[in-house]
């Protein structure tokens, strides 16, 4: 890890912005999303989700515009998944080649994500690695569903399908045993299918 001093800035709190890593009640967050609100005749307001980065659970809170928040400077560091070894991830620099091993602890679901060569940031401050940044998107092979039903084009229908990670998702009816597919990794969701050239 680099050397250089991480440090804390204190922001008004309508400067927040999604991404931003915060400090709140002796935790830290990670900013999902954000909402200024004006109701009426009273002051402005912010309507803060964050995820806790330790944890993973999310949080609402409202912030009044006059508020101070703590932001936590960071620094990302771009990296692509190896292979997994044990408990352990083994992820490479895109920047000097070294390998970086993480724990699936530091992970936790995140890990059911991980398909070789997939590109990540790793999110670093005074206190080490605190994050793994997935990209908003992955697309996974399925290793295990039903058969699709002849009628089903709808798709309102659902049926949970096993990825090549491990990771089980809601799928459409009509997808097939080998499809990939495309994943939001912000709640685990379908996006759509992929076809693999």
């Amino acid at each position: 890890m680099n050397e250089k001093q991480q440090s804390m800035s204190t922001i008004n709190a309508t400067d927040i912005k999604k991404g931003m890593i915060i400090k709140f009640n002796n935790d830290l967050y990670e900013v999902a999303d954000y909402d200024h609100v004006t109701p009426g005749n009273w002051r402005a307001m912010m309507q803060v989700k964050m995820r806790s980065v330790k944890t993973g659970s999310t949080l609402e809170y409202r912030f009044r515009s006059v508020d101070k928040v703590e932001q936590l400077s960071v620094e990302l560091k771009p990296v692509d998944y190896l292979y997994q070894k044990g408990n352990f991830f083994v992820f490479m620099s895109t920047e000097n080649y070294e390998e970086v091993s993480i724990n699936l602890e530091v992970l936790k679901d995140k890990a059911k994500y991980m398909k070789e060569n997939l590109s990540v940031m790793l999110v670093y401050c005074d206190e080490g690695l605190i994050d793994v940044q997935l990209p908003v998107t992955v697309d996974l092979k399925i290793t295990e569903t039903t058969p699709p039903l002849k009628t089903a084009t709808i798709t309102n229908v659902s049926k949970p399908a096993t990825m090549e990670t491990g990771l089980v998702v809601q799928v459409p009816a009509f997808i097939e045993l080998g499809e990939t597919i495309r994943i939001d990794t912000r709640d685990g969701r379908y996006v759509e299918r992929v076809k693999v050239e």
